[in-house]
C-alpha cells in the first residue's frame, strides 16, 4: 500500500527537510504524515487535530500503515497540542491566513523553539505574509502549485528579516521568479482579471468609499502588470 497525495499536499510534504520532527496541524486524515514516513523523510510525526472525527479517520489510517509507533495523533486547537520543543518543523495547510496567524500567537513559547513553518493559506495570503514579517519571520520560499483549476500559494518561513522592497510583493509572494514561468504568470494574470473587474464595476460611480475602492483597482492593476513585465525580463 502506497501514500498517495494530492499535487497540493505533496508539494507541502517535499518542502520538510529531511530528519525533520514535524508536526502537521489540521491533519484531517493524516496523509501528510503517512508520506513523511513513507518516504523517510521524517521518523516521527504529530498529527493534530481540532476535530474528532478526522483526527480518528488519520488513527484509522495510520494503523493501516503500521505506523503506530512513529505518529502521535493529538486532538486540540492550533499548536497548543505541542510542547516546547518536540518538533523542529510545523505543517499547518487548509485553513485562512488569519486563522494560521491567530494559532501562531496562540502558543508562543511553542512558536519560538520552531525552526521551519510551511504555511498554506487559503485566502488572506497577503495579510498572513504581512503578520510573519512584522513579527520576526523570515519568508524563504514563496512556491505555487496548480490542483485542478485553482492556484495555491505556499510559505515557508524561518525566523529572521524580511527585507521588503515593495508593497505588491505581500500579495504576489518575495520568491515569485522561483516558480515555473508559465505558472508565475496565470497567477498574475488571474490577479489581473480580477482586479480589472472590480475596476469596471466600480467605474463612474459616486459614492465616496466606491471612488476609493476603484482607484485602489487601479492602483493594484499598475502594480501587478509592472510585475508582469518583471517576470518576463
Amino acid at each position: 500500500m502506497q501514500v498517495k497525495l494530492t499535487p497540493r499536499l505533496e508539494k507541502i510534504a517535499c518542502l520538510v527537510k529531511e530528519g525533520s520532527r514535524v508536526a502537521d496541524i489540521g491533519t484531517d486524515h493524516g496523509y501528510i504524515p503517512l508520506y513523511l514516513l513513507e518516504n523517510k523523510i521524517s521518523t516521527f510525526v504529530i498529527a493534530s487535530d481540532v476535530n474528532q472525527k478526522p483526527l480518528e479517520s488519520a488513527e484509522g489510517n495510520i494503523k493501516d500503515f503500521g505506523y503506530e509507533n512513529q505518529v502521535e495523533t493529538r486532538l486540540g486547537s492550533g499548536l497548543e497540542t505541542l510542547k516546547v520543543g518536540e518538533v523542529d518543523t510545523v505543517i499547518i495547510a487548509g485553513m485562512g491566513g488569519l486563522l494560521i496567524a491567530d494559532l501562531l500567537k496562540a502558543s508562543p513559547d511553542v512558536v519560538s523553539n520552531i525552526n521551519t513553518f510551511i504555511l498554506q493559506p487559503m485566502q488572506a495570503q497577503e495579510e498572513l505574509r504581512r503578520y510573519l514579517i512584522e513579527n520576526g519571520y523570515s519568508i524563504k520560499e514563496d512556491l505555487l502549485v496548480k490542483e485542478d483549476h485553482r492556484i495555491y500559494e505556499i510559505i515557508v518561513v524561518e525566523k529572521g528579516k524580511q527585507l521588503v522592497d515593495k508593497e505588491i510583493f505581500y500579495m504576489v509572494g518575495f520568491h515569485l521568479k522561483d516558480n515555473p514561468l508559465p505558472l508565475a504568470e496565470e497567477f498574475i494574470e488571474r490577479k489581473i482579471k480580477a482586479f480589472s473587474k472590480i475596476f469596471e464595476e466600480t467605474r463612474g460611480l459616486t459614492a465616496e468609499s466606491t471612488i476609493e475602492k476603484n482607484q485602489m483597482a487601479l492602483s493594484k492593476l499598475k502594480e501587478l502588470e509592472e510585475v508582469l513585465e518583471w517576470l518576463k525580463d
